[in-house]
């Protein structure tokens, strides 16, 4: 018999309030978090906008000697942990340690106390042979991206398989379908699985200066975020975390717990074509939607909401809008479609979690959250991508879909939890 994986808990760390509920009520509003950089000074980037998270790691728990041990993205983690598995009911000190999991994704690691820390050993980049006795004591565990799995490992004393899913903006759905994998091969019985980035930081925001990929509309930040408007010019920048407990369904069940979704099924590839570019039939999304179908045993024609990546670059949205079409036939243009980075900005590996945390919830509430900012369709993206306003819509199935650099393209199904 086949073990399946199902969501027991979720905590949420994420641009427009901390906490599951927070995050739920701006999505259903169709409210945005994006505003003007204020964590530095961005007065020189081409883009100076960003979703950040209003986050106070004193007032979220968390003592003086794990704030200066834990790099920001660190802190998102166990403060979602602890909210993820008080949601689910779960003693982790009651289950056998050995069989406690941690599939914890992250696109860039602790980027952000990285540069903190090179701009004092470098003072401020003006040596090139920084002094070393100016690092903090941490400094090793921020260049070590497995950290972040750790940190929440040593948070629930889970001593079974744990480790860090870097694969860039798939990071977050590639941990969770991993989760998934150990729930079905008896590696685990319970894992705690999402991602974190932190990346609002000068470097990240060179970076992607530098390719013109983020919005410019620096005049209207609240507007920024325009996934599949034909006025789009780039996506904006997010931070935040997801992590949700995920248990055998059966010993889920049978405690007694609430259970948000099924993971039905998953898969990833890579498109091995351009390191930032994407063809544009979609082949390669199309490709890992099918695929994941099938796992999941379902038929396109059962798939009653898409939450997409919806980026808002050019090449993304019309890829995607490709890739629905050839994957779901004439379906795709009867579900409902949308994109929470519309709200919440685009977090980098995070997102995925965050999105898969959203799918859970619209299943739970039969609520499909909104595309916000989508004023003037694109022709070339012409499905139902639900602008502006949330829709109540009777759900059993959603497809949740991700695209990132280097190639990666990742699909996965939840299906509702009391079926």
């Amino acid at each position: 018999m086949t073990r399946k994986a199902v969501i027991t808990g979720i905590g949420v760390v994420a641009p427009g309030g901390v906490g599951r509920e927070a995050f739920w009520d701006l999505l259903s509003a169709g409210r945005t978090a994006t505003r003007a950089i204020s964590l530095f000074d961005a007065s020189g980037f081409r883009s100076r906008i960003a979703a950040e998270v209003d986050f106070d790691p004193r007032a979220a728990g968390l003592s003086y000697q794990e704030i200066r041990r834990m790099d920001r993205a660190a802190q998102f983690a166990v403060v979602a942990v602890d909210e993820a598995v008080a949601d689910s009911g779960i003693e982790p000190g009651a289950l056998d340690p050995e069989r406690i999991g941690v599939s914890l994704g992250s696109a860039v690691g602790c980027t952000t106390s990285l540069e903190q820390e090179y701009r004092v050993l470098s003072d401020d980049g003006r040596r090139w042979l920084v002094d070393h006795a100016y690092g903090v004591p941490h400094l090793y565990g921020h260049m070590v991206p497995s950290t972040l799995a750790v940190e929440v490992a040593w948070r629930v004393a889970a001593q079974g398989p744990v480790a860090l899913v870097s694969t860039g903006c798939t990071s977050g759905l590639d941990a969770v379908g991993r989760a998934m994998q150990l729930i079905a091969d008896n590696s685990a019985d319970v894992v705690l699985a999402g991602a974190t980035d932190a990346p609002l930081s000068p470097i990240t925001s060179a970076c992607f200066d530098a390719i013109k990929a983020t919005s410019a509309n620096n005049d209207d930040p609240e507007h920024a975020s325009r996934p599949f408007d034909a006025e789009r010019d780039g996506f904006v920048l997010g931070e935040g975390c997801a992590v949700m407990v995920v248990e055998e369904a059966e010993a889920a069940r049978a405690r007694g717990a609430r259970i948000y979704a099924e993971l039905a099924g998953s898969a990833s590839f890579s498109n091995a074509f351009h390191m930032t570019g994407l063809r544009p039939d979609g082949r390669e999304m199309a490709r890992a939607i099918t695929v994941a179908l099938d796992r999941a045993r379902l038929d396109p024609s059962e798939v009653d909401y898409v939450n997409a990546h919806g980026s808002g670059t050019q090449q993304n949205d019309r890829h995607e809008t490709a890739a629905f079409k050839r994957s779901l036939g004439e379906r795709a243009y009867r579900v409902p479609v949308s994109s929470i980075k519309s709200m919440i900005g685009h977090s980098l590996g995070a997102i995925g979690s965050l999105e898969v945390a959203a799918c859970a919830l619209a299943l739970d509430r039969q609520v499909v959250p909104p595309t916000a900012n989508l004023h003037h369709p694109e022709p070339a993206c012409d499905l139902d991508y639900v602008p502006l306003v949330a829709r109540e819509h009777p759900m059993d199935t959603v497809l949740s879909v991700g695209s990132g650099f280097g190639g990666f393209q990742t699909a996965m199904v939840l299906t509702r939890g009391n079926r």
